[in-house]
């Protein structure tokens, strides 16, 4: 009896055990069978991101190589980390990595901090048509191109009748005009200010739906106990979207490094070089422009590389210490 006994406990242990896996297993086809139609909508999109994000990843295999167009794969010349080597002891690319940190940290806290803020005061205007009004002005300019705005903003600085020249001297701060758009000490900062007017308005969108998903029971019973608006600004508005500021900035730290090109291509000339170039536009330059297509591709795997570096630890430490992450 005793044998008995203790060859049955393994068995019913072993029951036990795979019984929660038998459950689990149930549960995500049951799952799947109740949402099926959520998934198939969702294959296209699947598709879409593995053809267009995932697929090009096999053309890294160029910065390996000495890559010649003429040829096919197996006949490229094969380098190994030559191209990163040359990369690393390119003193232009210390440069292009300075001008591209610098203006990714400037459209970081001013880009991340000005939307919040202009939603936060949006959302305490009273009026709905001028509201809505406001909302509306302020993100037209995100559907305006790059090349319209580069334009504008080159007339505005001009010393040809431009506004901020002719307001910076009927205020007497300046005698004579600036040629802001050739000192390439000024191009940073033009640049972030018309990212701001560009895209301010359409980044708080997403802050006033998260506004608008917080319980109205707390204003209420806030200014019961004679909270004013900026106590509620501060202890309920701004708490209450906390969970959508810790998401969208994690995903802009890990686009630190890959800023995209366009604003700083349309902007600069060639006496600001110096200050306009940026990892995308050096990539672009030597992969396309002059053709060392190896080079290029190594250059842009170098940016990938310390996004996701970025986007990884960002998370990791907004999980450690805020509990909060997008993984």
């Amino acid at each position: 009896m005793e044998a008995l006994t203790e060859s049955n406990v393994p068995a019913n242990e072993s029951v036990n055990s795979s019984t929660p896996r038998k459950k689990k297993s149930n549960g995500l086809w049951k799952s799947f069978a109740e949402q099926k139609y959520l998934y198939l909508m969702s294959i296209p999109f699947v598709i879409w991101v593995f053809i267009f994000s995932y697929l090009p990843l096999w053309g890294w295999t160029m910065a390996f190589q000495n890559y010649k167009p003429s040829k096919s794969f197996g006949e490229q010349k094969w380098v190994g980390f030559d191209n990163f080597t040359r990369l690393f002891h390119d003193e232009r690319f210390y440069l292009v990595l300075r001008n591209t940190l610098v203006m990714s940290g400037l459209g970081l806290v001013f880009g991340f901090i000005v939307p919040i803020v202009f939603a936060v005061m949006l959302n305490e205007l009273r009026g709905n048509t001028f509201k809505r009004t406001v909302q509306t002005v302020s993100y037209l300019p995100h559907f305006v191109s790059w090349v319209v705005v580069a334009g504008i903003v080159s007339k505005m600085f001009s010393i040809d009748g431009g506004i901020v020249n002719q307001l910076l001297m009927w205020t007497h701060i300046i005698d004579t005009p600036i040629q802001f758009m050739a000192q390439g000490k000024y191009f940073w900062g033009i640049v972030t200010a018309s990212d701001l007017w560009k895209e301010t308005g359409w980044n708080a969108i997403i802050y006033l739906a998260a506004i608008t998903g917080i319980d109205k029971e707390l204003y209420e019973a806030s200014r019961v106990d004679g909270a004013g608006r900026f106590k509620q600004m501060f202890h309920i508005t701004l708490p209450g979207i906390r969970s959508t500021v810790m998401v969208l900035l994690i995903m802009s730290i890990g686009h630190l490094i890959g800023i995209g090109f366009e604003k700083q291509f349309q902007l600069s000339n060639n006496l600001v070089t110096d200050y306009s170039e940026v990892l995308d536009i050096y990539a672009l330059k030597y992969g396309i422009q002059i053709g060392h297509f190896s080079y290029g591709t190594a250059i842009s795997m170098f940016t990938s590389v310390v996004s996701i570096i970025l986007l990884l630890s960002a998370n990791g430490l907004m999980k450690k210490f805020t509990k909060e992450s997008i993984m």
